[in-house]
């Protein structure tokens, strides 16, 4: 007989009880699976992605053999192994609007994180230096979108913990100099991430998480000390006029998430009624 799981959270939901656009991010690495965690994102996430943005390359190999032979007096040939090709190699710099290659993201990030943004900015784990958030492909200006020759720019963002403020910097891809810097208060772009991977880890630890701990618990018969354990989806929670409690008032202001947890291979838990706000490291419970 299946186990009657105890909701403490005031509900378990399995499958896909719930449906949120936010960033999806399964902080194990892989991304939610089909029981019920198709976001569209990173965050929390992933990777993730929700909201967060970067990119990629690789390619996969692999081969699959077999034979096959008919009855009666003829045969037939072993099929041959089959091939996956090879990805193409990346090159150091791309072209035109070819996304960006690893070596620009890392080129650009460096670039645009300067000494003083470094030693004044503050992540989210309190360490020294900005959160990045994203590295994209700049859109051509105006005057030079029919131009095959354009320059190539990139737009870095960090959020800057210590000042709650986003950053962006356009560099340049050609000279290697950032063109212009914008500082912005009040404005929250999708979740990395690192950033709902350690507000999952202040929700694990802190006294208003022991109800997703006795969730897991009920749900596995394991305890829950790490965020590993969990897929999560996340999303960014702004304040609305009147909420409660006033803890949660800068939000918005304050880089606040609201977490949807998921046992791996099992049910969700429902834990929207908490809020995790990220500048100041503390949890809350919407009343």
């Amino acid at each position: 007989m299946r186990k009657i799981v105890r909701r403490h959270l005031g509900k378990v939901v399995a499958g896909a009880g719930i449906a949120v656009a936010g960033t999806a991010v399964m902080v194990a690495v892989t991304l939610p699976g089909s029981a019920g965690a198709d976001e569209s994102g990173g965050t929390g996430g992933s990777s993730v992605s929700g909201g967060t943005s970067g990119g990629a390359s690789g390619g996969t190999s692999g081969g699959t053999s077999g034979s096959a032979s008919t009855g009666g007096g003829g045969g037939q040939a072993a099929v041959p192994p089959g091939v996956v090709e090879q990805a193409p190699a990346e090159g150091a710099k791309g072209k035109g609007r070819d996304p960006l290659t690893d070596g620009e993201m890392t080129r650009v990030e460096n670039i645009a994180l300067s000494r003083q943004l470094r030693d004044a900015g503050e992540n989210v784990t309190g360490q020294r230096g900005p959160q990045r958030i994203s590295v994209d492909l700049a859109e051509p200006e105006a005057a030079e979108v029919d131009k095959p020759n354009a320059p190539r720019r990139a737009d870095v963002s960090f959020y800057d913990y210590k000042n709650d403020a986003l950053v962006t910097k356009t560099v340049n891809l050609d000279t290697g100099k950032v063109e212009r810097t914008d500082t912005q208060h009040g404005v929250q772009p999708p979740l990395s991430r690192a950033e709902t991977l350690e507000a999952t880890k202040l929700l694990i630890a802190d006294p208003l998480g022991a109800g997703l701990r006795a969730d897991y618990k009920d749900a596995t018969s394991s305890e829950l000390t790490s965020p590993d354990q969990l897929l999560v989806t996340s999303m960014v929670y702004r304040a609305v006029p009147g909420a409660k409690p006033a803890a949660l008032a800068a939000c918005g202001d304050h880089r606040c998430v609201r977490l949807f947890p998921k046992v791996k291979n099992g049910p969700w838990i429902d834990s929207r009624s908490l809020i995790v706000d990220l500048s100041t490291r503390k949890v809350a419970e919407l009343n």
